[in-house]
């Protein structure tokens, strides 16, 4: 048994996807959140730049004690997971990447819509997804680095947003795609906004809950669970603004009172 909390990282609030999907799954088990939202997006940058920003966080969160991390960030995932596994060999470090293995299972026509950041999209290891597990699919690759911007801002719904998706999803409705990847995970917060604009025939997935069963696979394989019978305590850390990362939190669990997000430079 270990009761230190499971460390969550993220360009931004983003992984709150994640996180959500991680205490659902694992309800005993405490959290510790970092949200680098002053430096996102991090779709925009250079790997190096990524690693470097990445690895403040996972310092951060080895300084809370985190007991496993989890890099809930497509674009840090893509650009350094390596790097990150070899640089901490002592710690367990769960990537995030796009469900590209979901999507081939869902799909009846093998026609399969991809959207991320365009460092994601343009990233080596997206491509090695695709050929691995969708070769037999035909894959639309498109990438925007507009929508994550709007999110950070608490903007998620309204005119901007709007014109975004019609404009980004209208590019995979000409290509007849029957499933919708989401290979970032602030996607999942305009889920039903995308869901509308595809149509019911669109299935859209996301890696939340895969990354959520990984995480508990692992802590069992090490035998790291936290006691059954404890209250798990969950903090949240960002580098931007708290008020809008709170205002996110409470969007992604309705009626669960937690903790106000706390300011802290990286």
């Amino acid at each position: 048994m270990n009761n230190n909390p499971i460390g969550i990282l993220d360009s931004g609030l983003g992984g709150l996807t994640v996180w959500k999907e991680i205490v659902e799954l694992l309800p005993h088990e405490s959290t510790v959140y970092i949200a680098d939202s002053f430096n996102t997006p991090y779709g925009t940058k250079t790997p190096e730049e990524i690693f470097q920003l990445s690895k403040r966080s996972v310092d951060f969160l080895i300084e809370k004690q985190a007991k496993i991390i989890v890099t809930a960030c497509n674009a840090i995932s893509v650009s350094c997971i390596d790097l990150l596994r070899d640089t901490y060999p002592d710690i367990s470090i769960v990537g995030t990447f796009p469900a590209v293995k979901t999507a081939v299972k869902v799909s009846k026509n093998k026609r399969i819509g991809i959207l991320a950041t365009t460092r994601t999209t343009t990233s080596v290891y997206q491509s090695e997804l695709i050929n691995q597990f969708a070769s037999d699919c035909k894959v639309f690759k498109h990438g925007t680095d507009a929508i994550v911007p709007l999110i950070e801002k608490g903007e998620m719904k309204g005119v901007k947003m709007k014109k975004i998706l019609e404009d980004v999803l209208a590019q995979f409705k000409v290509e007849g795609i029957d499933c919708l990847v989401l290979g970032c995970t602030h996607f999942p917060f305009i889920r039903d906004q995308m869901q509308e604009i595809l149509g019911p025939g669109v299935v859209i997935v996301d890696s939340g809950e895969a990354i959520a069963r990984r995480v508990k696979w692992l802590l069992e394989q090490y035998h790291r669970l936290a006691e059954k019978d404890r209250k798990p305590e969950y903090s949240f850390y960002t580098t931007g603004d708290k008020e809008i990362a709170k205002n996110t939190l409470n969007i992604t669990i309705e009626g669960k009172e937690l903790p106000d997000f706390l300011a802290v430079n990286l």
